[in-house]
């Protein structure tokens, strides 16, 4: 019997079908899904983000989604704080976690230890990068610590400046290890890059027909600022900069597309890294079942 609670954590790109094998494995193994997601655990974002809905859900409990006001931060601190809170409802109760997500820094904080340094915001330093361009953030990133750069919104000013600060505040680049308290298993999607990026650019039409463009306008209409739309990124950042004359509808599906694919290559930077990830094809759901059944078999004798 494994000493450490099991746990199955489902990754890969952006519309590479991670909800729809969550919801199959959760059904076949008696799991419940915890959501990695940095965007969908704000209230409203539904549409953009492609959350998942109560139809596809199949009567799977799902946490972490809709947890806090759009206008509010909510830190990779507070989603590990609450997910393990969530995992440990789950583990009680029997039940098998199921992380599903496609934001690696949440995989990583919540599946391994130590991941996190606990670093105060520094004003000063804020204050004095404040007056720096996104793009001179970012190359300041990028010589300090390339490894993190490879992976961020380099669009980002926020998560830039705190990229910055852990990096300033340490003397070095945080270390990123892999310790676990639980008994994980990783399981990859992987998907042909021209067939994502159909997949990616059927799925932003699909969005676009589904009310996309007017969820971000009820956002704004609410008082969420277009700053903070700029922050949230990729779909509410164009739709934010389409919505106020800076750009036309044409230009943000191109731009919108184009910001997608290159999030789906960091997604793919990211996760790389983990050589502990069980690579299966997008079409392959059976291959996925059939490794977690020998994992849940090995790790239970």
């Amino acid at each position: 019997m494994a000493e450490k609670p099991q746990m199955i954590a489902i990754v890969g790109p952006t519309a590479s079908g991670k909800s729809d094998l969550a919801v199959r494995l959760a059904k076949k193994f008696g799991g419940e899904v915890i959501s990695a997601d940095s965007r969908q655990v704000y209230k409203g974002l539904d549409i953009g983000t492609g959350k998942v809905t109560k139809k596809e859900m199949a009567g799977i409990p799902h946490y972490l989604l809709d947890v806090v006001s759009p206008k509010k931060q909510y830190s990779v601190a507070e989603f590990q704080r609450d997910a393990n809170k969530a995992i440990a409802d789950i583990l009680k109760r029997g039940k098998l976690p199921i992380i599903c997500g496609g934001t690696g820094f949440y995989v990583d904080a919540l599946v391994y230890d130590s991941l996190l340094p606990d670093v105060p915001p520094n004003e000063a330093l804020r204050k004095k990068l404040d007056r720096e361009t996104t793009e001179s953030l970012y190359e300041i990133l990028k010589k300090i610590d390339p490894e993190r750069a490879e992976t961020i919104d380099a669009q980002n000013p926020r998560r830039l400046v705190r990229a910055i600060e852990i990096v300033q505040a340490l003397g070095k680049v945080p270390e990123r290890s892999f310790n676990s308290s639980f008994t994980p298993l990783f399981i990859g999607i992987k998907v042909p890059a021209e067939i994502l990026k159909e997949r990616i650019h059927v799925r932003l039409l699909k969005r676009m027909k589904g009310g996309m463009l007017a969820e971000a306008k009820t956002l704004h209409e609410k008082g969420l600022s277009w700053k903070r739309m700029e922050e949230l990124g990729l779909e509410y950042r164009y739709l934010a900069r389409y919505l106020r004359g800076a750009i036309t509808k044409s230009e943000m599906l191109i731009q919108l597309e184009s910001a997608i694919i290159q999030y789906a290559k960091r997604q793919h930077t990211w996760f790389k890294r983990n050589t502990n990830i069980h690579w299966v094809e997008y079409d392959s759901p059976a291959k996925a079942e059939k490794i977690v059944l020998n994992f849940i078999k090995k790790t239970s004798e």
